[in-house]
């Protein structure tokens, strides 16, 4: 393994490695506790707490602050974001295209009936710093994710579950959600 020089150079090469490790082993983690999860998430849906949507922003914003996106970047890699009208017109403007053109070059429509990317990982990443070339009018469902801290959480638990296996963050949130609020 390389390592830069310089000190900050150091830390994020081995923040980079650990990253790499737990991704590998992060959809074997979160399957393993999906079951638990489920029935947890299924309690919750019962009786949701009344500040449950404080609690998870809270949670959400102690893990952003140790995790960083830039060190992962994993939701780019392998999944797609649903892409709405407003969307496509915004990044078509943005990289001066004509809607059907960025549409046709880029997109398909999944299953549901949403526009999706077509390919894995998101064009618009930069494999080697993991930066978003369209960072300013990234798609909503972009912006958003993983989604841990947006009201009315406990509507979100069946796309969270899925995050799980996707995003440390969301895998780190929802176990420290479990300590937090034991059901």
């Amino acid at each position: 393994m390389l390592f830069v020089s310089c000190s900050f150079g150091r830390i994020f090469v081995i923040k980079s490695a650990y990253m790499d490790s737990f991704l590998k082993k992060l959809p074997l983690l979160a399957g393993e506790k999906a079951r638990e999860t489920r029935k947890y998430f299924s309690r919750l849906k019962k009786r949701p707490p009344k500040k449950l949507d404080l609690l998870m922003q809270d949670l959400h914003h102690k893990v952003f602050e140790r995790i960083n996106c830039l060190d992962c970047a994993n939701c780019c890699k392998t999944t797609s974001p649903l892409f709405t009208e407003h969307d496509i017109r915004r990044i078509a403007r943005h990289l001066r295209v004509k809607e059907p053109l960025f549409i046709q070059q880029y997109l398909r429509v999944d299953t549901d009936h949403h526009y999706v990317l077509q390919q894995s990982p998101c064009p618009f990443l930069d494999l080697q710093d993991h930066a978003c070339s369209i960072y300013d009018v990234r798609p909503k469902a972009c912006k958003e994710y993983p989604h841990t801290d947006r009201r009315r959480f406990v509507q979100l638990t069946s796309l969270t579950l899925n995050n799980t296996a996707i995003c440390p963050a969301t895998y780190e949130i929802v176990e420290a959600l479990k300590k937090e609020l034991p059901l």
